[in-house]
C-alpha cells in the first residue's frame, strides 16, 4: 500500500476520467490518452444535460471556471473552500437538479476542467481508497502536447484494450469504450485483429496470437481475490464465461437477495479466481475483522491461506474494503448474511 501512496504522491499514478467517462487509475503515460477518449461522456454528458434541463449556459460555467481556477491559483482546496472562494459565480441547482445528480454548477465546472486536463483532484489523505478530494490546477495540462484526434486517441484505445484483456469481441470493446457499433469498427481497423480461435467472436492482436495459442495452464491452483471491479471482471463485463459450465446455475447474493449467476453482467461481490475462473465469492466484514467467504470447489489449505492473506491486508492496511464508494459496513450485511449461508450449506 505504501508504494501506491508513493506513487499517487509522485504523479506515477493517477485517478482521472478515461474511458466511457468513467474514473480510472493509469500511469502517467496514459493521462492523456485517458483524459481525450473521456471526452463526449460522463462529464460533458452532465455538462449537455444541465444546459439543456436546468438553464444553465456556456457563459455562465465560462465565469464560473474562470473563477474556480483563479481561486486555485494560490494552492488546493476542497470543494467547500472553492465554494466560499468563488462566491456567487457558482450557484445551487434546486429540487430538479437534484433529481438529476447535479446539485450545484459547480460540480459542473470541476468536471469539465478535470475532463480537458485544466485541473486535477488529490486524495486529501493521499490514497486512492478514500473519497475526500482537494482540487489543483494541473501543470503542466497533460493535453497540451497530446496532438491526437478524437478517433486517432480511440484506436490507441483499442490497442491498448485488446492488449490488455484479449481475447475479446467486440460487443466488450463497444461496453468498454463507449463507443457505437460503427465508431467502434473504425477505432479497431488498422489493428488487424485476428480470431482467437478459428469461427471465434473473440478476436486478438496478431503480436499476441502465436503466445496464446501456446498457452498452458498451470496444473496447480493459484488462488487470487480480487475485487468486483478488478480489469479481469470489469473489462468484458462477461461473467459467465468466467465461471465453470458446472457453476452456471448457481445463485449467488446481489445487495438484496439471491439471483442466478448466468443473468449477471457483473458481480456484486468480490472474486476468488483460480487461474482466471471464478471458484468463490468474499466480503470483508469489519465487525469481525474478517473475511466471509465461499468456495464453489471445496476449500482447501491452499486457497484458506489466500483469504488470511487478503484478510491480513484489508485489516491492517485498509481497515475496510469497499467495492464502490456507496459501498458500506451497513449496505453490506444482507451480502453477509447470503454468503455465510452458503458457506453453510
Amino acid at each position: 500500500m505504501a508504494e501506491i501512496d508513493q506513487a499517487v504522491a509522485k504523479l506515477e499514478i493517477h485517478e482521472l476520467p478515461s474511458a466511457r467517462g468513467c474514473t480510472h487509475v493509469l500511469p502517467s503515460d496514459d493521462f492523456a490518452l485517458g483524459l481525450r477518449v473521456s471526452q463526449g461522456f460522463g462529464d460533458d454528458i452532465s455538462v449537455a444535460q444541465a444546459k439543456k434541463y436546468l438553464g444553465v449556459t456556456d457563459d455562465e460555467l465560462g465565469k464560473l471556471e474562470a473563477a474556480v481556477l483563479e481561486s486555485l491559483a494560490s494552492g488546493p482546496l476542497d470543494p467547500r473552500q472553492m465554494k466560499d472562494e468563488v462566491g456567487d459565480a457558482a450557484r445551487h441547482l434546486g429540487e430538479e437538479g437534484k433529481k438529476r445528480g447535479t446539485t450545484t454548477t459547480i460540480s459542473l465546472a470541476l468536471s469539465n476542467l478535470q475532463t480537458h486536463g485544466k485541473i486535477r483532484r488529490i486524495p486529501q489523505s493521499g490514497r486512492l481508497d478514500r473519497q475526500k478530494y482537494s482540487y489543483t490546477i494541473w501543470t503542466p495540462n497533460p493535453l497540451d502536447t497530446y496532438k491526437e484526434s478524437r478517433e486517432e486517441a480511440m484506436t490507441e484505445l483499442a490497442r491498448h484494450y485488446f492488449k490488455w484483456i484479449g481475447p475479446a469481441s467486440m460487443a466488450h470493446f463497444r461496453w468498454f469504450s463507449g463507443l457505437g457499433v460503427q465508431a467502434a469498427k473504425e477505432a479497431v481497423a488498422s489493428l488487424g485483429l485476428v480470431e482467437a480461435e478459428s469461427g471465434s467472436d473473440l478476436l486478438i492482436l496478431p503480436s499476441d496470437l502465436e503466445s496464446f495459442l501456446a498457452y498452458k495452464a498451470p496444473p496447480e491452483p493459484s488462488y487470487q481475490l480480487v475485487a468486483s471491479i478488478d480489469s479481469h471482471l470489469l473489462h468484458r463485463r462477461d461473467i459467465v464465461s468466467l465461471v465453470a459450465e458446472e457453476d452456471q446455475g448457481r445463485h449467488i447474493p446481489t445487495s438484496e437477495k439471491m439471483v442466478p449467476l448466468a443473468t449477471l453482467q457483473d458481480l456484486y461481490s468480490n472474486a476468488i479466481l483460480d487461474r482466471g475462473r471464478i471458484v468463490g465469492l468474499w466480503e470483508y466484514d469489519p465487525e469481525a475483522g474478517a473475511i466471509v467467504w465461499v468456495s464453489f470447489v471445496g476449500r482447501s489449505t491452499a486457497m484458506g491461506r489466500a483469504v488470511c492473506d487478503m484478510e491480513a491486508f484489508v485489516r491492517e492496511q485498509l481497515g475496510d474494503c469497499r467495492s464502490f464508494s456507496l459501498d458500506s459496513p451497513e449496505s453490506r450485511k444482507p451480502k453477509l448474511t447470503f454468503l455465510r449461508q452458503m458457506a453453510a450449506s
